[in-house]
């Protein structure tokens, strides 16, 4: 939150002027699967902070220009993209160090009736600014991952910005408004802004400026019964102000900073009366130690709740993803390998899914536990090859059929003999910063692996330079196949290993780990073999 003070000017009668709709007690449910926000993850918005808490370590302690803050943008940007989001930097001129505004758009819905989400990234030198403002920065960025996984349908296009130098004086919110065309002012209809909603010492507050948007949030809150108040404290002093003054109609949630609880509020939300929402306000102790997980959680899922009320349709198909735990596998005549069928819900609700099984070479069969799951469980895929099934490579079709969707997954599937040495692992596995992949093979091979073995990898990273690879093997010993390294950055592509070991059986599993050392680069593991 940025330290000057602004009187709010009366915002009596724009929200009806700009066509926002007054909020309906409930949600329209004439067809389909009634509005149906999904929670948002407090673990996954308590990582973010953990994140951009070690990029205030590692620049000076705090994310300000200058300090973490361009590493923070690479970090959001960098989970925006993975997720599918088309990402823009803009180059604020009249921020600090010219600064970046980070845009992400989602590409549904009506483009012409924007939905805009906020939060500056930037924190004060003095600290790293966990509540302010990685609080409304993470829970944001976890909202826009959320939207992207569900892909819900979309009445309104939904943005999202992650603002620069806001503690200078709302340099980078101001700096976007001032630069768009009125024809594109005009599109957004409703700026929602979240600075601060993780205080130590909390309450609840939402923006007052427009009552139809404050009723959204109120309505969450009433539905868990928890009691608000207008936002004085933040009135004029964040990155609404920007659009606030341009016309746009605006709301939010803040949690309280410098000023302090009264015997009132301390008796309406708990508490310590008598002093400050957050006593961390602009502080060194500023830290993931200084957020509880309450108000993080009930703030995050109030942001969620008022993106698919105002912005995503009150009427969802009912759909399903469905994927394999393994893209391959081989299995020998007369002998059985297994596979996990997985569905996940992407819209509306859970529907019975039939599980099915096509292209089988002769002689085998496959055989579903259970047969029929409801989407989003999971099944046990048994195939079985019969003593006589023909050796060969064989793509095989797992079907799930659904009252409203029919979805499908490849598998090929290898029928080998006793002699069989190579094996593969085909399912792709995202390598992300800092973070470890294992993938497993399980090797049907008899008698000792043959040393050296045989290792091929395969996969997409932008720089190869900053992964450790190594192989365990079944007896639990661990071989190293590659070391990170500095120096100029190359692809990953195809590499192919000849790898010493001793004392190891050919059966059982090996995995390979692979290992990102190094911020800014990610990729994924497309697959691997070994040869034992």
């Amino acid at each position: 939150m940025n330290w000057k003070r602004k009187a709010g000017a009366a915002f009596a009668g724009l929200a009806l002027a700009l066509g926002i709709a007054a909020v309906p007690a409930q949600a329209a449910t004439a067809t389909g699967t009634a509005f149906a926000p999904p929670d948002i993850s407090l673990a996954n918005i308590k990582a973010h902070l953990n994140q951009l808490q070690t990029i205030a370590q590692q620049n000076g302690g705090n994310r300000a220009a200058g300090g973490g803050y361009n590493a923070s943008v690479s970090y959001v940007e960098q989970k925006l993209k993975a997720a599918g989001f088309t990402t823009t930097r803009q180059t604020c001129t009249s921020c600090a160090g010219q600064s970046q505004n980070l845009i992400a758009e989602w590409p549904k819905g009506d483009a012409n009736q924007v939905l805009m989400l906020g939060a500056h990234l930037d924190s004060v030198s003095a600290g790293p600014g966990i509540n302010d403002n990685g609080s409304g920065s993470a829970s944001i960025l976890e909202t826009a991952l959320t939207l992207a996984k569900t892909n819900p349908e979309m009445t309104k296009r939904v943005r999202f910005a992650w603002w620069a130098d806001e503690e200078s004086g709302l340099r980078g919110s101001r700096f976007y408004v001032n630069n768009l065309p009125s024809a594109e002012r005009s599109k957004i209809k409703t700026y929602l802004n979240f600075d601060m909603i993780g205080s130590k010492n909390w309450g609840y507050f939402v923006y007052d400026d427009v009552a139809s948007i404050k009723a959204v949030f109120d309505e969450y809150f009433a539905s868990i019964g928890i009691q608000t108040e207008g936002d004085t404290e933040g009135d004029g002093r964040s990155d609404h102000a920007s659009f606030k003054s341009a016309g746009i109609p605006v709301g939010g949630l803040a949690t309280g900073a410098g000023d302090i609880k009264s015997s009132a509020q301390a008796q309406k939300w708990g508490g310590s009366a008598g002093q400050p929402f957050d006593n961390c306000y602009h502080r060194a102790c500023d830290t993931t130690s200084n957020i509880p997980d309450t108000p993080l959680e009930k703030n995050s899922d109030a942001i969620g709740y008022a993106v698919w009320k105002l912005a995503v349709s009150a009427t969802q198909k009912n759909d399903y993803s469905l994927s394999l735990s393994s893209a391959s596998g081989t299995v020998q005549p007369g002998q059985s390998t297994q596979v996990t069928v997985n569905t996940a819900i992407t819209s509306g609700s859970a529907q019975q899914v039939q599980l099915s099984a096509s292209g089988l070479p002769t002689g085998a069969t496959a055989t579903f536990s259970p047969a029929t799951i409801s989407s989003g469980g999971t099944s046990t895929l048994t195939i079985a090859a019969g003593a006589n099934t023909p050796t060969g490579t064989y793509p095989l079709t797992v079907s799930g059929h659904g009252p409203d969707a029919d979805r499908t997954a490849q598998y090929s599937l290898t029928v080998g003999t006793s002699s069989a040495r190579t094996f593969t692992n085909g399912t792709e596995y995202p390598i992300n910063d800092l973070a470890t992949v294992s993938s497993p093979i399980t090797s049907t091979a008899t008698d000792a692996a043959v040393s050296p073995v045989k290792v091929s990898v395969t996969g997409t990273h932008t720089c190869s330079e900053d992964l450790r690879i190594s192989l365990t093997g079944p007896s639990g010993k661990s071989y190293p196949l590659k070391t990170e390294s500095a120096g100029s950055c190359s692809p990953l592509g195809t590499r192919d290993f000849s790898v010493p070991v001793t004392s190891e059986n050919a059966s059982g599993t090996w995995t390979l780990v692979v290992y990102d050392a190094y911020y800014y680069d990610t990729g994924k593991l497309s697959s691997w073999s070994i040869t034992v």
